[in-house]
């Protein structure tokens, strides 16, 4: 298996960054999208854990817009293969002094694009 292969790093790497402007923006529909509409999807949220991508959501469209604002810092993009990466970062917010989100992403290809299969969002103090 070939580990960090450039096009696929470039291809999640670009996924990806849509699924942040997205995130920032609130834009439900593009978030919405970027996960898989499999049974087998889950996000484990801060104060979530949500089965499949009706929950996911309904998450989503109940979700504050308010303080979605955030800094990313170390960012990795690791591609296993060609069609399976794990996107891996920190964020801060305004909101949240003195504590560090973190955020983990199984990005696998799929017939329509690049979803996310897997998410898991925690904060803890910095």
């Amino acid at each position: 298996m070939e580990v960090n292969r450039p096009d696929v790093v470039a291809e999640v790497t670009a996924a990806f960054e849509r699924y942040e402007a997205a995130l920032i923006s609130n834009d439900v529909a593009v978030l919405d999208a970027l996960f898989w509409e499999g049974p087998h999807t889950i996000r484990y949220g801060i104060g979530e854990n949500l089965y499949g991508p009706a929950e996911i959501a309904a998450f989503r469209a109940g979700r504050s817009p308010v303080g979605l604002n955030r800094t990313l810092a170390l960012t990795q993009i690791t591609a296993y293969g060609p069609d399976m990466a794990i996107a891996s970062t920190l964020f801060h917010r305004d909101t949240m002094q003195g504590k560090v989100g973190r955020q983990m992403q199984t990005w696998v290809r799929m017939p329509e694009g690049w979803r996310v299969v897997a998410a898991h969002v925690s904060v803890i103090a910095e």
